[in-house]
């Protein structure tokens, strides 16, 4: 019997600099139109996107929500890199970084680690191997993961000021709403909560998914809502987002998602 191949968590390969270079090509020859992958790849350089090379760039740029995926086999550059291009002041375009930064889970989880600064490559390295990275291979992401915290001047400032000023543009939905692992407790319900803000969060698939549930979403205070989304088996669970909520925590939540869950197979 064969040994399976065991296969590192899922991260970037390409540093955030890099990255951008790479979603730039795809911008200037797409702009933001919905592209079949093949015609991505071709942008990229790859004659093909079956190409190994190719897939690991796609997927580089996706962790950082650089890409979008509207539907199978078709990719689109994120709307906050196109309000990261042109957008006039340096502040916000770092809030850009710093939230593509921390959009790979893996990356985010070793942040979340190093709170003052990086640590040696050695003691990245052994965080990596200790979250499930083939030894062999580790070496690669540390470089990525340092030349991106390098690219962001991430410790900078200090955080609280990382959110200062005006938040950039938040980018609409585009797929279906998540589910969350463990379902958060139901919020204490308010009185006369307002819910526009929620509207104006959301647009497309999201803002459909949860319409039947406007009535029972609330926000505990004025930078979080909470909404309930219906499961299979009579089940609810709720999304509790910050206001903002940028595109970049959507592919975070995302990221997550697909490392983390699921008990079962069930269909929904």
């Amino acid at each position: 019997m064969s040994e399976v191949r065991k296969k590192s968590p899922r991260a970037p390969t390409l540093a955030l600099p890099d990255a951008l270079d790479r979603v730039e090509k795809i911008y200037a020859q797409e702009g933001r139109h919905a592209t079949p992958a093949e015609i991505v790849a071709q942008a990229l350089g790859y004659k093909s996107a079956t190409n190994g090379s190719a897939a690991q760039a796609i997927a580089s740029l996706r962790y950082y929500g650089l890409l979008e995926r509207p539907k199978d086999g078709v990719l689109a550059v994120s709307k906050d890199y196109e309000n990261y291009k042109y957008g006039p002041d340096e502040s916000q375009k770092q809030a850009y970084l710093i939230g593509w930064l921390r959009t790979p889970l893996v990356f985010s989880t070793l942040l979340d680690k190093y709170d003052s600064r990086l640590p040696s490559d050695a003691n990245i390295r052994f965080d990596l191997i200790s979250m499930g990275f083939i030894p062999g291979g580790a070496d690669a992401y540390v470089s990525a993961f340092r030349r991106s915290v390098e690219f962001s001047r991430l410790y900078d400032k200090p955080p609280a000021q990382w959110d200062g000023g005006s938040p950039p543009e938040i980018s609409g939905f585009t797929e279906p709403p998540l589910e969350q692992s463990e379902p958060l407790p139901p919020p204490a319900q308010q009185a006369s909560q307002p819910q526009t803000t929620w509207g104006q969060m959301l647009s497309g698939n999201a803002a459909q998914a949860v319409t039947n549930f406007s009535n029972t979403a609330t926000t505990n205070t004025p930078d979080v809502i909470r909404v309930p989304v219906r499961l299979p088996k009579g089940r609810c669970a709720w999304l509790e987002l910050p206001i903002p909520f940028y595109e970049a925590d959507k592919e975070r939540l995302k990221a997550y998602i697909d490392m983390q869950l699921a008990d079962d197979t069930d269909a929904e």
